[in-house]
């Protein structure tokens, strides 16, 4: 085909390289931001007396007409025009001619997609974070319904002290919490405008960039042209987010895909959201869970790979940078799913408050209870480990609990024992004395959710 900006060139380019060096394929995705980044710039020559009113008229208008014609289906990109750019670009001139032409004028592409990407990045922000004030506000809601809801709290995957169901969901709307805030300051660190940097050195036209800012949404333009397109910062920060707001999810889903077994027997997922088998006809699956929890390494791949893409390139930009939007678009659009899926699961699961009661119970949940007993009757905290250690020995042999066991033969390890020892480890107390900030006490987790309210009532 005839090459694009082929005046130095005496060749065309070879059919392979037009196919391997087009970008159209997925940077079509960007269509609306570089419309509104092309209007923006429209706007800002003919204010600068670069372009008339008139033509500035045109250009917008034909470029709303355009963006009308993309959502509508009848707009075919062609890989010949090799991006989103000039795809748009051509549209443009072969609807108004001439005119088109002039849209480019103190621009490059190498802004403009620093400025498509940008905006692409600061929109899924956005919608991430009404993401995460949603799937916080679910796990609120389940946690208000089962502050009484008894569970084993687990270190090492091994029964440790007893908790609630509440405080236990409250620990990812923490996390969650933090996700929407790194967001927030990633809205502030990323909040510069790249159009006008040019290719890399600006343009010799006396343009506004202050005013492109403005329009375009952002508080201050980038103030040096080689960062300005050559910065991805903003999609590796993205990506990095993503990457640890999924292993958020991962956790708790690899939580729920155990609890969901027989082995554990704690909850059952939504059919909604559960899979059979093609051989096993008794098979329930979480596949939404194990979905979840595989894709978190995918989005991890995303942002190595991007990474790994920046890493060696010199300043300004260099085509290996094409490869930037593929890992954004898949990380971002991964997280969304998840998010998106993983709210109703959480809010239709069946929660069975009898096994997870009966499992806080087993175990020696309250054997910490017992060494803080005789700490509190005089006893030094090492020896009082080494006594409830004997003692729970004991049982195990006796295959009985810790309440199970008489006040007489508690008294053979250490006579301060008195039968008050009973209430204080009995699962409710162990659980209603830790009423401490951050504890599992159901006073202090309904003041948690308060706070946790009340943080998001602006927001």
């Amino acid at each position: 085909m005839e090459k694009l900006w082929g005046g130095r060139f005496e060749k065309n380019t070879d059919s392979l390289m037009e196919d391997f060096n087009s970008s159209i394929g997925f940077d079509k995705k960007l269509y609306h931001f570089d419309i509104v980044g092309s209007k923006a710039h429209a706007t800002m020559l003919a204010k600068s007396g670069i372009i008339s009113d008139k033509e500035c008229k045109e250009i917008v208008d034909a470029l709303m007409e355009i963006e009308c014609e993309i959502e509508s289906g009848k707009v075919e990109f062609s890989t010949k025009n090799e991006d989103i750019h000039m795809n748009i670009e051509v549209l443009l001139t072969n609807k108004i001619g001439e005119t088109g032409k002039k849209l480019h004028t103190a621009r490059s592409r190498n802004d403009q997609i620093a400025l498509d990407l940008k905006l692409y990045s600061r929109d899924a922000v956005i919608n991430i974070q009404e993401l995460l004030k949603q799937w916080i506000k679910t796990l609120i809601k389940v946690s208000e319904d089962n502050i009484d809801t008894v569970m084993p709290g687990y270190t090492h995957l091994q029964r440790a002290q007893p908790i609630t169901l509440a405080h236990h969901l409250m620990a990812y709307a923490e996390m969650a919490k933090r996700d929407y805030l790194k967001l927030s300051s990633w809205l502030d660190i990323h909040d510069t405008n790249p159009l006008g940097s040019g290719a890399l050195a600006g343009t010799t036209f006396e343009i506004d960039r202050q005013y492109t800012t403005e329009l375009l949404g952002f508080s201050s333009p980038t103030l040096n042209s080689l960062d300005g397109v050559s910065d991805r910062d903003y999609a590796i920060d993205l990506l990095s987010n993503a990457s640890v707001g999924m292993m958020h999810l991962s956790r708790l889903c690899e939580e729920l895909i155990l609890w969901s077994s027989q082995e554990f027997g704690f909850v059952e997922i939504d059919d909604a959201y559960s899979t059979g088998s093609s051989m096993m006809p008794q098979k329930k699956n979480p596949d939404a869970a194990e979905l979840i929890r595989g894709k978190t390494g995918r989005v991890y791949g995303d942002l190595l790979s991007l990474l790994t893409t920046m890493k060696g390139i010199p300043l300004a930009y260099n085509k290996d940078m094409q490869e930037d939007k593929e890992c954004l678009f898949d990380g971002v659009e991964t997280w969304i799913k998840c998010l998106t899926i993983i709210i109703p699961m959480i809010k239709t699961m069946k929660i069975k408050n009898d096994n997870m009661y009966k499992a806080a119970s087993g175990g020696f949940t309250n054997a910490t209870d017992l060494a803080d007993y005789l700490v509190k009757k005089g006893v030094a905290f090492r020896d009082a480990h080494k006594i409830t250690g004997e003692i729970v020995l004991d049982c195990i042999y006796k295959d009985i609990t810790l309440e199970e066991i008489s006040i007489n033969e508690y008294k053979k390890y250490c006579d301060l024992i008195e039968e008050d020892v009973y209430g204080e480890i009995s699962v409710l107390s162990c659980i209603r004395k830790r009423n401490i900030v951050g504890g599992p006490s159901g006073e202090y987790v309904k003041k948690h959710i308060d706070i946790m309210n009340t943080f998001f009532v602006d927001k």
